[in-house]
């Protein structure tokens, strides 16, 4: 029976999801690519277990540092066409199982119900082939008919989107089959023009992949903190001024076999970027007209807690070295024991069962 529901959110994917994701990346550049990044900036996630619970509201974020990026159009990275109303602040962190992301950036109330392309919706991409650049969402040179796992071996990235058309604020999304192929996917990359679900590629379907993303969202001008239905649709009024809060949580390490995740691992770096879609001036987004913080790749390092995260990550350890000390010490008195019984078998005078 399970099987059979995983196959009908595959059909369902296959069928909606690229009228969205589309019109999400769908690159057009014009003229040639230049990219002055100049950014010494390093994104850090420091070791803070038990702080952050994904609702949208970013008051557990308060005493994480995070860092600051001027948000430029991604195909035409020119200063003179920053995102107007200020930067994106990024912040990280993990708890040596999960990682955590806050993003942060100043933009009025926009929402309609039921339309992405009215309403802010974010991404996070992440490096996952050693070739794999940020231009171009991984930089293989295949087109659509011929990319494939060994034409664009080494390309790889993973992306989170998150689209905000039917996503109700402070709920959280993805993670789960119910919601895998709605607001928050989880897709990796060689190209824009070659994007795919986890789970999906050229050559069929695999369905131990799946979305290991959560997250939720939030405006500064909403004010019912009670929690929100479908029905309070706007939930704000049009064109207030306020801040946007996005929150989201990942695995570090996930199950992925089929070069589809990238992969955190505690004392060492990977390369992400981040990006921003808004209706300005009230007219849609597309899918080529975001934001980035960057024209290229920016460090993430996951930072150790000075060994304390080994117990948070593996909380049988504790339990695996008793037992071994337990094993040693019985194995010890078993050995004495044999050996003065040993010893006193032979010392014993023998008493033939006739004189008893």
């Amino acid at each position: 029976m399970l099987r059979v529901q995983v196959l009908v959110l595959l059909l369902a994917a296959v069928l909606l999801y690229p009228t969205r994701i589309d019109r999400v990346s769908s690159h057009e550049e014009s003229g040639e690519w230049h990219c002055d990044s100049g950014s010494e900036i390093r994104v850090q996630a420091e070791f803070r277990p038990g702080i952050i619970t994904l609702d949208g509201k970013v008051d557990d974020w308060k005493d994480v540092d995070g860092s600051d990026f001027p948000l430029l159009p991604a195909l035409d990275p020119d200063a003179d066409k920053e995102y107007n109303a200020g930067k994106m602040t990024l912040k990280a962190v993990h708890d040596g199982k999960e990682a955590y992301f806050m993003l942060q950036v100043n933009g009025n109330y926009a929402y309609t119900q039921g339309d992405s392309n009215k309403c802010a919706s974010v991404a996070l991409m992440f490096q996952i082939g050693e070739n794999a650049t940020y231009h171009r969402m991984g930089g293989c040179e295949e087109g659509p008919d011929s990319c494939t796992n060994k034409t664009c071996h080494g390309h790889e990235v993973d992306i989170m989107h998150f689209s905000l058309g039917n996503a109700i604020p402070g709920r959280l999304y993805g993670g789960n089959p119910a919601n895998r192929f709605g607001h928050l996917v989880d897709v990796y990359a060689w190209n824009p023009h070659c994007r795919y679900l986890d789970g999906i590629s050229p050559l069929g379907n695999d369905t131990s992949a799946q979305n290991d993303w959560q997250g939720s969202w939030w405006h500064s001008s909403l004010t019912d903190h009670s929690g929100f239905i479908k029905d309070d649709s706007p939930y704000a009024s049009e064109g207030q001024k306020g801040t946007y809060y996005f929150e989201f949580s990942r695995p570090l390490r996930t199950m992925d076999r089929l070069q589809q995740d990238a992969q955190f691992t505690i004392g060492k770096s990977n390369k992400l970027s981040a990006a921003f879609w808004y209706p300005m001036d009230s007219k849609p987004w597309h899918g080529s007209g975001h934001y980035s913080i960057s024209c290229d790749w920016i460090p993430l390092d996951f930072i150790s807690g000075g060994g304390s995260e080994v117990a948070q990550k593996s909380p049988w350890g504790a339990a695996t070295a008793f037992s071994l000390l337990f094993s040693v010490v019985a194995l010890c008195v078993s050995i004495f024991i044999g050996h003065r019984f040993s010893s006193t078998s032979r010392t014993a005078n023998f008493i033939p069962m006739d004189n008893l």
